[in-house]
């Protein structure tokens, strides 16, 4: 009959419920990884990281990546907007269109050089600088859960092996 079906008669090679299957899996950081597993690890942090920064900072109205740009600019003043693109490492095209809904937002503006009237000057207005506490709040905010669990000595350990990645990956 259909529909009454018993677990008892079934075949010994029957396969197992697909959540039963995915229970006996490895946990995802013991599992090898195909193309290198510190890469997958690697990734998943990333992506982990940047979910909740995004998180974090929906608060603010920014979007990851934003406050990378205004703490920037918070840093270093006013800067030519190919500068900008040269220090973020990103494409121009991601740079103008985060220049763009900075400052339709009310964070940045912008203006031209006053030696160089080819150049586009960007800088935060009083409503961005307003924000730099909150923002640097939420990096706080991040940081301690990025690292909650490890002791001081776990997190100098950390930050060395990933200053030593990044110049692994940067010497190509």
């Amino acid at each position: 009959m259909v529909g009454n079906h018993s677990p008892a008669k079934e075949a010994p090679h029957a396969r197992p419920h697909p959540a039963e299957r995915h229970s006996r899996l490895p946990a995802p950081s013991a599992r090898p990884a195909c193309g290198g597993q510190v890469s997958h690890a690697l990734a998943r942090v990333a992506r982990s990281h940047r979910t909740t920064a995004g998180h974090l900072l929906r608060r603010l109205g920014l979007y990851p990546g934003q406050e990378l740009l205004m703490m920037r600019l918070w840093e270093a003043g006013p800067q030519r907007q190919s500068e900008l693109i040269k220090l973020m490492e990103l494409d121009p095209s991601t740079v103008t269109r985060m220049v763009q809904r900075l400052e339709q937002a009310g964070l940045i503006s912008r203006c031209a050089h006053p030696g160089d009237r080819r150049a586009v000057l960007i800088e935060t207005t009083p409503a961005g600088e307003a924000l730099r506490e909150e923002v640097e709040q939420v990096w706080r905010d991040l940081e301690e859960r990025t690292v909650a669990g490890l002791t001081e000595a776990d997190r100098a350990e950390l930050s060395r092996l990933l200053s030593l990645l990044e110049r692994n990956l940067a010497t190509g």
